[in-house]
Parts: C-alpha cells; structure tokens; sequence
C-alpha cells in the first residue's frame, strides 16, 4: 500500500462483498477479538489469523494493490470471494491503526504474494506470446472468422422465418406455446454461434406469463430482434461503429482495441446479475481527468460471485481500454499503479430532462440499448402515487424509478440520505425509468451504495 496513513471506510470494503449474507458474517469479524498476528505493508498486502471452530485459526491475506482490483486469499472452505474472513480482515484494518500495524508479512503470506506476482507476470508474457501467436498466421484467423460468420448468418436467417411465422399466427399464440418453442429456437442459436441472439430469444419466452399488457411487450422485443437480425445480415451497409455494435449484441468475440487511458478511475457502483448459466459483475467507473464512464464486465460460473470487486466510491489510479462499439463504453480494466484510494472527485451531474435526451441520443448508436450510465444533480426522491420519482430540486421535471429499484432496500436509504433535501445519484436511466445505484449528500459525504 502506497499510504498506509489512506483507510478506507467500512461502507467501501463491505461494498466488495458478494451477497447479504456475507456482508453480515463480515461485520461480525470486523472487531480485533478473533484476529491474531493481523499487519500490514507498503505494498499493499493486508494479513492475519482468524480463529475459527478448528483448532487452527484461518490463514487470510488481502493484496488491496492488484492490478485487477483486491486478491483476496483463505484457508477457510468457502467458495464466496472476499470470503467473511477477508472481508473481516479489511474492516478491521479500516478502523483503528493499533489492530492491524505496519510490518513484515509473515511466510505464508509473503509466498501466497510472491506465487501470485510470479503468475500474473506468466499470464502476462502469455497474453503477449498468443497475440503474436495469432499475428503469425492471419489468414487462419480470417478463415475461422469467415466459418463463424456464416454459421451466425445460418442462424439468423432461420430466427427471421420463426419471427415471421409467430406474427402470421398471432401474438395470443405464444402464451400457449410455452417456453418450450423458444429455449429450442435459443438453442438453434447457440448451435449457429450466436449467443446473443440466444439470450434475447431466452427473454421472449418468459414475456407471455409477466402480466398484462405482455403482447404489447412481446412484440417490442420481437421488432428490437427482428432489427438485430437485420442488422447482422446487412452488415457491410452499415457504419463502423454501428457495425461492431451489432457484431457484440450478436455475441461475437471481440477484444479491448482502445488505447490504454490511465486516469483517476471513481468507483462509481458494482452490482451483480445472474442466471442458471453465469454471474455477471457490473462495475462503473469514473475518469476524474477524462470525464469518460467505463464499464467493467467480470463473470463467475452460476452460483459463484466473479473474482473481480472494487470498493465503491473510492479512485483508482489504473489504465483502460475501450472495446468496440457505439458508445465505446465497455472497457478492459488494465495496469494499476496504486491500491484504491478515497477522492473528493465526485461525477458531474445533469438535470433529469438532459438524462432523457441522453438516453434518446444513445439509441442513435445502439438501438438495443436498455438504458446509459447517468448522474443526476440535485434531486429530491418523491412518492408518486404508488411509485417514486426523482424530482429535480430546481425545476418541474422527473423520472420514474424502475419498477426493480422500487423493490430494494436501497430506495430507502437513498430517502433517508435526503431527508427531502436535494441529493447527487448515479444510476441507469432507460424506457423503463431510472435505476439508482449510488448517493452522495450536499456538500461533503461519502458515497452510498444503493445496490
């Protein structure tokens, strides 16, 4: 660690956590009572001994300085990354300075460290020696890629003849059909390599049984699909950006291609999705130089949270590189040159109307676009009726929130942070309303995670 004098506070490291459960078993090893032979480096490297309910105490260590965000390490049997113990750790490291001093890591620690540098650095040279690997033999690639895209082209054309066949038979036929006829239409996609357009025809299968006004729905989502297909069989039409942007809805592979950016990253906020497949990591980030917004993606297998996590509302001084596409905002996170950090920068905002031209502006570029990375400035969230909105402080504008952020816990912290004054929040704004996903009050104020 650069500054060991730089804490961060117990909101930032419980930020990291992957589920509610171990937010709250975290809490509990946060004090020094269960802590032994607990220190920490310059480096960046957080240790100590957990006495759990073996015989021998849990052997926990924490790189914060990774060049891909906190390493966390346990001799615990959980599966969950931080586990309780390292999330434990940290909160007890983030207090006071007399529990975890400065010092020499001890043998198991520093090998932990020194095995784990000694891999990054092999993957590293591995990363360099396949990409000159694949340089090397470029009409290779272009074959694989020509095989690819034909299968992709199979698919999609036979996805435009089901379409047309559901619109012939009417939309009331769906609900009958079952989800049965879509997860094989999804699978037929999978077959022609195309993993996006599986994904979305997973979607369609469950509008039919999601409540009235769901035809209405169904055929929205059939029309975006339908404009995908399209897109994807008129390529060669289209402009670059659009292009790639069609290329990555259909899943295609694609690689960080942006030059690297090194700014001062702002946590802006992390969240997780999942499904029966895969658990997906959604970190925004924030340039404080380049005022540019990232998003970070990380996976982990179903029932696995991903490895990567980042302490919401502190700064990374780190390089990113952008992937192709319109909007250019999905990115690769790359070298970091300091441990996290905390940062008075905070985004600038914008009124709730600019949000919804922002929105529309977007589409422009990526048509398939559920909703961009916004912050608001100065406003009020307000009951609505049976819902809630966020009214803008110094105008007659709102916007909805999400029927999905209406349900969490976080709508009421974000009211309570207010008070009814006016608040800074980031979130996702789309057609359907505004998600909140971070807080800050007036004035000065750590970041509050809404998610």
């Amino acid at each position: 660690m650069t500054q060991q004098g730089v804490r961060w506070s117990a909101e930032q490291v419980l930020a990291l956590a992957p589920d509610a459960a171990s937010r709250k078993a975290g809490s509990k090893l946060g004090a020094a009572g269960p802590w032994s032979e607990a220190g920490s480096c310059d480096e960046g490297t957080v240790w100590g001994l957990c006495k759990g309910s073996g015989s021998k105490p849990y052997q926990t260590v924490v790189d914060i300085a990774d060049a891909t965000g906190p390493a966390y390490k346990c001799s615990c049997p959980s599966r969950k990354f931080p586990c309780k113990h390292a999330l434990g750790l940290l909160l007890l490291w983030a207090g006071e300075d007399a529990a975890v001093p400065t010092g020499s890591p001890p043998d198991w620690a520093a090998q932990w460290m020194e095995g784990r540098r000694k891999r990054t650095e092999e993957k590293r040279a591995a990363d360099v020696s396949g990409a000159a690997s694949a340089s090397a033999d470029p009409e290779a690639a272009r074959r694989r890629a020509e095989r690819r895209a034909e299968r992709v082209t199979a698919g999609a054309t036979e996805l435009e003849q089901r379409l047309a066949d559901l619109l012939r038979g009417g939309l009331a036929g769906a609900e009958g059909a079952g989800y049965g006829l879509w997860e094989e239409t999804a699978a037929r996609m999978v077959d022609a390599q195309a993993p996006g357009l599986a994904a979305r025809v997973r979607e369609l299968g469950a509008i039919p049984g999601s409540g009235p006004g769901w035809p209405v729905r169904l055929l929205e989502e059939c029309a975006l699909l339908h404009l995908l297909d399209q897109g994807w069989l008129r390529r060669e039409q289209l402009p670059d950006g659009l292009a790639a942007t069609v290329r990555s809805r259909i899943g295609l592979p694609g690689t960080a291609d942006g030059p690297p950016l090194r700014d001062h990253w702002l946590v802006l906020a992390q969240y997780d999705t999942a499904d029966a497949r895969l658990t997906t990591r959604r970190i925004w980030l924030h340039g404080a130089d380049s005022r540019r917004t990232a998003l970070i993606l990380s996976y982990g297998a179903a029932g696995r949270a991903p490895e990567l996590a980042l302490p919401v509302g502190l700064a990374l001084d780190a390089e990113v590189s952008a992937y192709p596409g319109g909007g250019r905002q999905r990115a690769s996170l790359g070298e970091q040159f300091a441990p996290p950090a905390p940062t008075p920068v905070r985004p600038p905002g914008m009124t709730t109307a600019e949000a919804a031209a922002h929105y529309g502006t977007a589409l422009c570029g990526d048509p398939w676009l559920d909703s961009v990375p916004v912050t608001l400035d100065r406003v009020i969230p307000t009951p609505a009726g049976d819902s809630w909105q966020l009214a803008d402080a110094d105008g007659d504008t709102a916007l909805p929130l999400t029927p999905s952020a209406r349900s969490r816990p976080g709508l009421w912290r974000l009211v309570a942070l207010s008070g009814g004054a006016p608040v800074k929040v980031f979130g996702e704004c789309g057609h359907r309303g505004f998600t909140p996903l971070t807080a800050w009050p007036e004035g000065e104020g750590e970041a509050v995670r809404l998610c």
